[in-house]
């Protein structure tokens, strides 16, 4: 297959991914059509290395993955953080919820091994997958080595229509609340202020720079900056590797946060260098790119400990993020849209908030104040238990086999 032809069937597979997302309003995802696109090509006629052959090998998502989070950094203030301390709690409890549940009772039914390597990649990413696969084909467990693997590449699809579900449901809460002007909150006035106060200092955002010239800050001085600080978290990660294991990416969002603080970065710094739309696609390929490792075979093999699983593992996440969202004083739908980020991270949690937002209203005051509630707690939550527990929990579990 040629490079140019690759590229367009991957292209049209997003594309109608998306546009069943606008014609249904979000209530079917776009990227649960476009995962199951891609699972029927590679069931057909796709070569394995279809996302490489179109131009985006591995390295090249990692470098974007790497640029997206630093530029999600610059999103959020420090104060934000901060105030995000219930989403963490609520995020926690969903991890715990997905363990309480299998180990309690998934243990009878699929046995104590396959529960065990099923929790880590159920709670995160593809490094704690990776982890338990190499530990199940280490033990000797060459099927569990498989399902590992494949229960990271197919809890999105459970994840990405309930957390629609349960953010609609969110959304339509709060506008009505805001529309009845039931919703005159001080976190909105709060709000309005720093998006004045920016607009006021719009030229001072760069306080670092402020003596620079507009015209020298290039889109390329942008991706200078936002490749340095980016460069600095990696570089961070590995200095702290013998002592402690911390995710450069999770530093990536940090670092962001920082660098935007003392005026290194402009908040949306990607989106401002032309690149946001980029790095998203080919974030969501590679994301995709994982679908190859599962074949009908693998798939009869194991399907009924995989549906088990997941079930199991959602229902002990609604549980426990309900008790967590009632103490917390949080709605039942936003906890469980925050613990379900669990099944697939970023950028999946960015994606589906913003469409079902767009899909809400047209209003742009409704949508920045929908985003304001709904899109911060869904990255933390995210970044929370699929780039930090989630390997925790693999490097406790794995000695388990």
């Amino acid at each position: 297959m040629s490079q140019m032809l690759a590229l367009v069937i991957l292209m049209l597979i997003l594309f109608i991914g998306d546009l069943v997302a606008v014609r249904t309003k979000a209530w079917v995802p776009s990227i649960f059509i476009c995962a199951a696109l891609f699972l029927a090509g590679y069931w057909t006629f796709f070569p394995q290395d279809i996302v490489a052959v179109a131009g985006i090998p591995s390295v090249v998502a990692v470098m974007m993955m790497y640029l997206l989070i630093t530029n999600m950094g610059t999103l959020l203030s420090i104060k934000e953080l901060k105030n995000q301390w219930k989403t963490i709690v609520i995020a926690l409890s969903g991890i715990l919820g997905i363990i309480a549940i299998l180990l309690g009772i998934g243990s009878f039914i699929f046995g104590f091994k396959t529960v065990v390597v099923a929790i880590p990649p159920l709670v995160g990413g593809v490094v704690s997958a990776l982890i338990m696969s190499e530990g199940a084909k280490e033990a000797g467990l060459a099927s569990l080595s498989v399902f590992a693997i494949v229960i990271y590449v197919m809890q999105g699809f459970a994840g990405y229509p309930l957390t629609s579900l349960a953010l609609k449901k969110e959304g339509k809460r709060l506008l009505s609340q805001y529309r009845s002007g039931q919703l005159i909150f001080k976190e909105q006035e709060e709000a309005a202020a720093e998006v004045a106060a920016a607009s006021a200092a719009a030229n001072s955002e760069l306080k670092l720079f402020k003596k620079m010239p507009e015209k020298y800050n290039t889109d390329f001085f942008k991706f200078f900056r936002l490749s340095l600080v980016s460069y600095l978290a990696y570089l961070t990660s590995t200095l702290l590797a013998p002592i402690v294991s911390v995710s450069p990416f999770v530093l990536c969002l940090l670092f962001g946060v920082i660098a935007t603080s003392i005026g290194f970065l402009e908040k949306q710094a990607l989106q401002k260098a032309n690149g946001f739309g980029f790095a998203i696609m080919a974030l969501m390929l590679f994301i995709f790119d994982g679908l190859k490792q599962a074949t009908p075979s693998m798939m009869m093999e194991i399907i009924f400990p995989l549906a088990g699983t997941i079930v199991l593992g959602v229902i002990g996440m609604y549980i426990f993020s309900f008790i967590a969202g009632k103490i917390l004083k949080t709605s039942k739908e936003m906890a469980f849209a925050v613990s379900l980020t669990a099944l697939y991270g970023f950028p999946a949690d960015y994606i589906i908030t913003n469409e079902v937002i767009k899909s809400l209203t047209e209003d742009e005051k409704e949508r920045e104040m929908l985003t304001s509630h709904m899109l911060p707690p869904m990255l933390v939550g995210g970044f929370i238990t699929v780039t930090i527990v989630s390997v925790v929990l693999a490097g406790i579990f794995v000695g388990l086999l």
